[in-house]
């Protein structure tokens, strides 16, 4: 049975509140309800299996959490459909891939942020605990794999941060585990903003103020985890991608803003010197990539959640099909930098889910000698594409890129190894790269691969052979219900 949905506070927008986002996937029956599994391991194994058995998983609400007396509930595979991407985008929901990248890189092109609006109080305030009434182990963290080395709180959700020398806000996704009720591990990689601003605070000998929020509208989600340009707050960022602003709250100790209508919501401090061991955890590499190592403990001073909160996961593991929305969202920022970088006639750009950041294809329509080399080279290197890769692989503009098999098939046909393919040495990389040995985390390497008909001869490759598009479309008019009926009956 359906739990009623809470009425949406009139201020808040449909962009602010998960429960809004997850009433609307299930009306469009992309919402699954799982009641009785136990938070250590079986919920993980759960998301894990159904993502392995179908191509197109649906989000899973986890109730009834063994453990848990029934309080709580774990939401896991949230973005993994093209229809529930768009709808966290704003799009409309019957976009072809490459017309999603197309309508998220236009948008990106010309976006102006929106600042968050500010209120009062939010949702999230409905049960406030401080001091020794704080245990996040009430709620169902589950244990997602046996190789993590504890229960995993952050995995899809927002850490707040504050530049001591500026002010500056920065919201960004990184990993935190559970030590003990009231004291979390919090790993950021080097490099990112949060990790900065936590070292400057931390190097003038000051405890570093933290907010987090977890079970937030997946949008915020998406913002976290997105190289935002500088100086641009998250959140205004995501307000202007949807064009509305997002609405906030100021946590009361910290008055670090968090969303008003988050399902968790934590204050706490890292005091210098203050370590404990971390990790290892599955990264979204499908390795457990990082070692355990010693890292800042958050020791928590409020605990804020709404009744019977939902806690978001993203838990990684080998990749098959999820990371649809940073597919989404990469590719339509490395097609704006080619494009930005000055390379025409650029038809599309994917980066496909399973492999991340690893693999950029695009797709060009080629006018002059060098075209494809000059596109792969500022894939390869431009802001959205610089970071962790391997490999970038241009076509032409007959093939599909985002289906794998015509991008293989273009590869194994159209590119001869000794002259297609080239490698640039000593580019940035950074420790989840699981390729790199530990000591030499920081720089790898990206090969180029023109698959491209040879421009000198282009107009000579042998023709490819297909019936044409003419036959092609009058055929399938002419048998549209007899083709409705045998795919229907062959559909997995």
């Amino acid at each position: 049975m359906a739990r009623p949905q809470r009425k949406q506070d009139p201020e808040l927008t449909q962009f602010d509140d998960l429960r809004v986002w997850l009433a609307r996937v299930e009306e469009i029956g992309q919402l699954e309800r799982i009641s009785g599994a136990h938070w250590d391991l079986e919920v993980g194994a759960l998301n894990e299996i159904i993502c392995e058995r179908l191509p197109a998983p649906p989000a899973l609400l986890f109730e009834n959490i063994a453990g848990h007396d029934g309080k709580g509930r774990v939401l896991a595979n949230m973005m993994e459909t093209m229809e529930r991407t768009a709808l966290t985008l704003n799009l409309p929901l019957d976009l072809s891939t490459i017309e999603v990248v197309d309508r998220l890189r236009t948008r990106l092109a010309v976006l102006e942020p929106l600042e968050p609006r500010v209120l009062a109080t939010g949702p999230v305030m409905e049960n406030r605990r401080t001091g020794k009434d704080i245990n996040i182990l009430d709620i169902p963290v589950p244990r997602w794999h046996s190789g993590d080395g504890g229960r995993y709180l952050g995995t899809a959700h927002l850490v707040v941060t504050r530049d001591p020398e500026t002010g500056e806000e920065n919201v960004g996704c990184y990993r935190v585990m559970v030590h003990e009720g009231d004291k979390l591990a919090l790993y950021i990689s080097p490099g990112k903003h949060g990790r900065m601003h936590m070292e400057k605070t931390l190097r003038a000998g000051k405890p570093v103020q933290v907010a987090m929020a977890f079970g937030q509208h997946p949008l915020m989600f998406v913002a976290a985890s997105q190289a935002v340009p500088p100086g641009v707050s998250e959140y205004a960022w995501a307000g202007g991608l949807v064009e509305q602003p997002l609405s906030v709250i100021e946590a009361p100790i910290t008055g670090l803003r968090v969303p008003a209508a988050a399902e968790i919501v934590v204050e706490g401090e890292i005091v210098p010197g203050d370590t404990r061991p971390e990790g290892p955890f599955g990264e979204w590499t499908g390795y457990y990539a990082s070692a355990r190592r010693a890292e800042p403990v958050v020791q928590l001073k409020a605990l804020y959640h709404r009744d019977d909160p939902i806690l978001t996961g993203a838990p990684p593991f080998r990749p098959t099909i999820h990371g649809m929305y940073r597919s989404m969202l990469r590719s339509a920022m490395i097609w704006n930098g080619v494009e930005r970088g000055g390379v025409p006639d650029v038809v599309g750009v994917y980066v496909p889910p399973p492999a991340q950041r690893f693999m950029i294809v695009i797709a060009i329509r080629q006018r002059y000698p060098g075209h494809a080399k000059q596109a792969a080279m500022m894939a390869a290197q431009c802001h959205a594409g610089a970071y962790l890769g391997r490999y970038v692989v241009v076509v032409d503009d007959d093939v599909d890129i985002t289906n794998l098999n015509e991008v293989v098939w273009a590869m194994c046909t159209r590119s001869n190894p000794e002259e297609s393919i080239d490698i640039i040495r000593r580019t940035w990389s950074g420790p989840l790269d699981p390729i790199i040995p530990r000591d030499k985390k920081g720089l790898n390497s990206r090969a180029i691969i023109d698959a491209t008909r040879p421009f000198e001869w282009k107009d000579q490759f042998p023709a490819v052979s297909q019936i044409d598009k003419e036959t092609h479309d009058a055929v399938s008019g002419r048998w549209k219900d007899e083709l409705e009926r045998v795919v229907r009956g062959h559909r997995q």
